[in-house]
């Protein structure tokens, strides 16, 4: 395994373990669980991420701490957009959409102006990093 996959599976392990209250790199953080569908493998895939709440919806961003590859999971969601989420004690399933125009902007700058430290992503990365709403389902 990884030490990127080891570090997540820790955090992933905390997460569940504290009811969603981790330390570390998300300590302070509105922290989740994201569950997708491997593209290829078909097989569960689970990372934590950072979000932003948008009326029912959550909100994340792909930027992959600034490497030049998108994650592995925005690349799931584009194949199949079902994907289940944790948050807190909370777990439901949620539907994917990439933000495109006015509402990616808006989205962005509302991210940006509680971690300022994704706009060094993007730039490291040299690319746009893709906004992606996860609706409930149900909602």
């Amino acid at each position: 395994m990884s030490e990127r996959l080891e570090h997540n599976q820790r955090v992933i392990d905390e997460f569940r373990a504290t009811g969603g209250v981790v330390g570390g790199d998300f300590e302070g953080m509105p922290l989740l669980l994201l569950t997708t569908t491997g593209a290829r493998s078909g097989k569960p895939r689970t990372s934590p991420m950072a979000y932003l709440r948008d009326g029912d919806r959550l909100v994340v961003f792909a930027a992959n701490g600034g490497r030049e590859n998108r994650p592995g999971w925005y690349h799931n969601l584009l194949a199949d957009p079902s994907a289940g989420v944790e948050v807190g004690k909370e777990s439901f399933t949620v539907t994917a959409a990439v933000a495109e125009g006015a509402e990616r902007e808006r989205l962005w700058a509302a991210q940006l102006a509680v971690a300022p430290f994704l706009a060094d992503f993007q730039a490291r990365s040299g690319r746009r990093v893709p906004v992606v709403t996860l609706t409930p389902a149900g909602a």
